[in-house]
C-alpha cells in the first residue's frame, strides 16, 4: 500500500508539471507567432519596442520552463523505496495536523480520501521536517504537532 501511495503521489506531481509545461510551451508558441507578425508589419522605434517586449516575455517563460525541468529532475531522483527512518526527499510524512509529500511544490493532492501537501525540499515546511523521525515533535507557523508516521 505504501508503494502505491508514493507512486500515485509522484504521478500526480508529474501531471502537475506536464500541465504547467504545456501552458508555458503554448505561450512560447504564441510569442513566436507574435514575433513573426511584428517583423512583417513594423518599422522604427515601435518595431524595436515590440520586439524587446516579446524578448522579455520569452526570457521569463524560458526561465519557467527551465525551472519545471529542474523540478522534473528532482522527481526522478525520488525512489519508490521505503526509507521510513528519517524524513528525506521523497518521504510521505503523516502528522497530527496534515500529511506532506517532500518532493516538489505541487500543492494539495487528494489520494483515496486523504490530503497530502506536495512541498519542495527547500520549503519552510520541509526545512522543519527534514531529518526528523516518527514521534518527533515540531512546530510550523506557531502550531505544534508530531510526526505520526513516515513512508
Amino acid at each position: 500500500m505504501a508503494k502505491e501511495i508514493k507512486r500515485d503521489l509522484i504521478h500526480a506531481c508529474e501531471e502537475y508539471l506536464a500541465k504547467k509545461t504545456a501552458v508555458v510551451k503554448s505561450a512560447l508558441n504564441g510569442l513566436k507567432e507574435d514575433l513573426e507578425n511584428e517583423s512583417k508589419s513594423s518599422a522604427g522605434d515601435k518595431y524595436e519596442t515590440g520586439r524587446e517586449m516579446i524578448n522579455i516575455e520569452w526570457n521569463k517563460l524560458s526561465a519557467q520552463l527551465a525551472q519545471y525541468n529542474q523540478l522534473r529532475n528532482i522527481l526522478s531522483r525520488i525512489s519508490n523505496s521505503e526509507n521510513t527512518e528519517n524524513v528525506s526527499l521523497g518521504s510521505i510524512v503523516y502528522t497530527e495536523n496534515a500529511n506532506y509529500f517532500l518532493s516538489i511544490p505541487a500543492g494539495k493532492i487528494t489520494f483515496e480520501n486523504s490530503e497530502f501537501f506536495a512541498v519542495g525540499i527547500k520549503s519552510p515546511v520541509a526545512a522543519v521536517l527534514l531529518g526528523k523521525k516518527a514521534k518527533d515533535p515540531f512546530e510550523i507557523n506557531g502550531k505544534k504537532s508530531k510526526i505520526t508516521r513516515i513512508i
